[in-house]
């Protein structure tokens, strides 16, 4: 049996629905907490080569700093995407879906759209 250097042996895919799973993941884990009735982030990617585009879409309470959230969201989910399947990730859009009007304590939970 010859010695078959790594490069030759073959190549690894991550899947695209597994990258979009890690960076939904990722933006879970930026937000500083999720409006009770919100739904999970959600993220699609579009991988070409070793290289992920990534959308996000995700609702946050308001008020709250919209841009700063946006921020966090988009550096982690880089830097999650790029440690854990070892892609560039040049661009991650963030969609804010909705916003949830922040109330009183045992008030009625609303959205704002």
């Amino acid at each position: 049996m010859t010695n078959v250097a790594p490069a030759e042996r073959g190549a690894t895919r991550i899947a695209d629905r597994v990258v979009a799973k890690i960076a939904g993941q990722a933006a879970r884990e930026a937000l500083e907490a999720l409006p009770p009735d919100a739904m999970a982030p959600h993220a699609t990617v579009v991988v070409h080569h070793e290289t992920a585009r990534v959308r996000v879409s995700l609702e946050l309470d308001y008020p709250c700093d919209i841009g700063g959230q946006c921020g966090a969201v988009r550096r982690h989910v880089a830097e999650r995407v790029g440690a854990l399947a070892g892609m560039e990730v040049p661009e991650v859009a963030v969609q804010v879906e909705r916003l949830h009007l922040a109330q009183a304590p045992g008030a009625a939970h609303g959205r704002t759209q």
